[in-house]
């Protein structure tokens, strides 16, 4: 983050961003602005600031023009050594049977002049796009300060309970020591309270050592106990052994899931990191090369089939998350998705 005031950001815009619903050209314009802000936070070098531009407003220009139900997030993304700003874009529209001629410019359904996709794809740092029609369309784009960091191994989302202006739900990435972990943390309840127990998971995850995950979800229950608890649950992805090591408390639920639409559920032991506990086990399951790890907090339901969504997992795991946050996040609580596959 750089130096100087945040007063002016939405509050979350610098940690989890912000979402809009996105129903006429006034909310689109207010997103806009609003990732222009971000960008100045972040240092962005003033073109790369009018590459955002165009891209929030052409993204949320579209959604005006043809979602259904169309929402917006804005949020900081960084490394180590850069900073940019993400833009993901839901919605429940007709969907695009053939990505590549809508992406083309002189293609609209709206009677405009159709430039809005490939000027995206061409602002942008990075970007990923996919759609099926009947269902809706996920993009997500990004925009770097400076060089394009290498594909995201992991990403995640959340959403919060309607009404409430934070998540309970939060959700880390961490590469220690040439161990690839994630977390998926459900504070308990709703609000301010619940948002900062699964944020002291989030930093506790981060001071960690690098140890197997049942020993971080036993420091995790340690250091938890003067919130009010969290279900959570943490993954480490080892590509030489061809495995996912798995540790949980609580409802978090986490799948393995294959191309083919296989699905293999993976076991988290009752209990509330910080408060309960009978016990702390950790279990490995096999995981191919083109598998994808999918971990969720109790406010997304499982009745999704992924054959309804050819060539998802194909799809970098910003995509993944945003649509299974999407279609299978419920508006009646906190809703947080993490995808990951192995690095």
């Amino acid at each position: 983050m750089s130096g100087g005031t945040v007063a002016s950001l939405p509050e979350g815009l610098l940690d989890g961003g912000v979402w809009f619903r996105v129903e006429a050209a006034a909310t689109a314009s207010a997103a806009r602005r609003t990732a222009e802000r971000l960008a100045t936070q972040l240092g962005l070098p003033e073109q790369k600031k009018a590459d955002l531009s165009i891209v929030t407003a052409e993204a949320a220009g579209n959604l005006a023009k043809h979602a259904d139900e169309g929402a917006l997030l804005v949020r900081a993304v960084r490394t180590a050594q850069d900073a940019g700003v993400e833009i993901v874009a839901l919605d429940r529209g007709p969907g695009m049977a053939d990505l590549a001629h809508s992406v083309g410019d002189g293609h609209s359904t709206a009677g405009t002049l159709g430039i809005g996709l490939g000027a995206i794809v061409r602002q942008a740092s990075w970007s990923d796009l996919h759609s099926v029609p009947g269902k809706g369309t996920v993009l997500v784009a990004q925009v770097w300060a400076a060089g394009l960091p290498p594909p995201a191994w992991a990403a995640g989302l959340t959403r919060p309970l309607t009404g409430e202006p934070v998540s309970g739900d939060a959700y880390a990435v961490r590469e220690a020591d040439g161990r690839h972990q994630v977390l998926m943390c459900d504070g308990l309840g709703h609000g301010g309270l619940a948002a900062a127990a699964s944020h002291e998971a989030v930093r506790v995850f981060a001071e960690t050592p690098p140890v197997p995950p049942a020993a971080v979800v036993e420091a995790l229950h340690r250091k938890l106990n003067h919130t009010r608890g969290a279900a959570l649950a943490v993954a480490e992805l080892d590509p030489e052994a061809g495995l996912v090591r798995y540790a949980g408390l609580g409802n978090i639920a986490g799948t393995v899931l294959s191309p083919d639409g296989a699905r293999r559920g993976m076991i988290s032991l009752p209990g509330i990191a910080g408060h309960q506990r009978r016990q702390i086990r950790q279990y490995d399951y096999p995981i191919a090369r083109d598998a994808i790890v999918l971990m969720h907090s109790d406010g997304v339901v499982d009745r999704w089939n992924l054959v309804d969504y050819p060539g998802l997992l194909s799809h970098s795991p910003a995509v993944i998350a945003a649509t299974v946050l999407r279609d299978a996040g419920v508006r009646r609580d906190d809703a947080g998705v993490l995808a990951a596959r192995l690095p």
